[in-house]
């Protein structure tokens, strides 16, 4: 299902830029939010084969310009004045421990050099002052100088909004919430693999809304591992570095029987699940086998409406896991997780939930029983509400990837022939690499449309 209006999934919350190209641009999108700093790209839509598929374009960033700084000695600050009326604070340890000359950070490692316990964590300044080519200078009681790029500056300005504006960048947190009436974003295998700009576009939408149709991969094994090496490399678990999703004799995995399986996350047995999943379809099945799934950051947040203590305890209560048998070699897992994990502001950051896998111990005292249960069918129901759950059958060289962390995915029972038998390929990566790629690709097509060439590979 091709997807023609993709950028309100996979934006980046925009920040207000000075740049008339920058505004322009912006003008050009709807459904854009404004916000104080240039934002690293936005995506768009480009045309491909006939159909509407994944895209990016990059967003000149606009230059800032210092117009007065000064040093604030009795609170150890240094106040920096831009050009567009703004101000900045950074205190004077923090400038010293990131002072960017070659004796204190090694630049082509970005890895600081400086020791900790070289570092005079209540030092004042000698001097400070703008240079010619608008850099801050900073001279220390010592005598060594730090120089720092304007933009450099700006970027880690200490402001509530300049740091949530960072950490958006870094690691794109915001999400894209849905149910039912979700259109799967699409792409196309082979772009992804040869073109910069659809491979991130395609991790953009990942990382935004959790799952990506491919189309027209070879219907054969050693697919995902090929997808894999665009982004960097498998993650290995006990079931190999890719698997078989095939009906089975002697299964050692649900999965691998021709059942119906309930809507869950793969391995929450790991004490660190996999964050991505790849599920090639390599043949289908003759009847059934249609996929669902769900987002379970957006069911998460219904529990916190509808049933705020049923949300605190999942959040709280450790729930023990298990996996036994023998495949890549044998194992025998065990693992505490919440069923729900949220950060320390409460935002939600992943869903750990198989029921297949939840272990019979449940080391709780015996007054917490009973909530844990009433809790965790409250969150399977709203899971299995008709609105929120997407349904859609793969055919041969489709290969869907999703969030592991996010999404809680399922299968209806099927029916195979000998010589038609359903037969899936599998792998996981982590989000870190996946993150470290999306960054990567990122800054490869800004550098491409500064140069004004395309990137592609063999």
């Amino acid at each position: 299902m091709w997807m023609s209006t993709f950028a309100r999934f996979a934006l980046p919350v925009l920040q207000r830029s000075t740049s008339p190209l920058a505004l322009k641009a912006l003008r050009a999108c709807r459904r854009i939010e404004m916000a104080e700093v240039p934002p690293p790209f936005f995506l768009t839509t480009i045309h491909i084969r006939g159909h509407h598929t994944l895209g990016s374009a990059s967003l000149p960033m606009a230059r800032r310009s210092v117009r007065n700084v000064r040093a604030l000695d009795e609170d150890r600050l240094l106040e920096v004045e831009w050009e567009d009326g703004g101000q900045s604070l950074f205190p004077f340890t923090w400038l010293r421990d990131n002072c960017q000359c070659p004796v204190c950070t090694l630049q082509s490692a970005q890895a600081r050099l400086l020791p900790l316990s070289d570092l005079d964590v209540h030092t004042g300044v000698n001097v400070v002052e703008i240079t010619n080519d608008n850099k801050v200078l900073v001279v220390w009681p010592d005598h060594h100088n730090s120089v720092f790029d304007a933009d450099w500056l700006r970027k880690r300005c200490f402001s509530t909004t300049a740091r949530q504006a960072m950490q958006e960048e870094l690691f794109l947190n915001e999400r894209y919430y849905w149910d039912a009436k979700l259109r799967i974003p699409t792409a196309d295998y082979q772009e992804v693999l040869a073109d910069d700009k659809a491979a991130l576009a395609w991790l953009l939408a990942l990382r935004r809304v959790g799952i990506v149709y491919l189309k027209g991969a070879p219907a054969e094994q050693g697919q995902v591992a090929r997808l894999a090496e665009r982004i960097g490399y498998l993650r290995l678990t006990f079931y190999g570095h890719t698997w078989q999703v095939q009906d089975k004799p002697m299964a050692n995995n649900v999965a691998y029987t021709s059942g119906k399986l309930s809507l869950h996350t793969d391995y929450p047995a790991l004490n660190f699940p996999p964050g991505v999943q790849f599920l090639h379809c390599i043949n289908q099945a003759v009847k059934g086998g249609e996929s669902e799934v769900v987002d379970g950051f957006h069911m998460a947040e219904q529990l916190r409406r509808e049933d705020p203590e049923a949300f605190r305890t999942l959040t709280s209560l450790h729930v023990d896991f298990i996996d036994t048998g023998t495949d890549y070699c044998d194992f025998m897992l065990q693992s505490k997780n919440r069923i729900i994990d949220v950060d320390a502001e409460g935002r939600v950051m992943k869903i750990n939930y198989n029921n297949a896998t939840r272990d019979s111990v449940l080391d709780l005292p015996l007054h917490q029983v009973q909530p844990f249960y009433r809790a965790l069918r409250a969150y399977v129901d709203i899971m299995n509400r008709p609105e929120n759950v997407v349904t859609y059958t793969m055919q041969p060289g489709d290969i869907v990837t999703f969030d592991n962390w996010r999404l809680l995915h399922g299968r209806k029972n099927f029916i195979s022939r000998p010589d038609r038998l359903r037969h899936l390929e599998g792998a996981y990566l982590d989000w870190d690499e996946i993150m470290s790629r999306l960054r990567i690709l990122h800054r490869n097509v800004q550098e491409e449309v500064s140069c004004g060439h395309k990137t592609t590979f063999d």
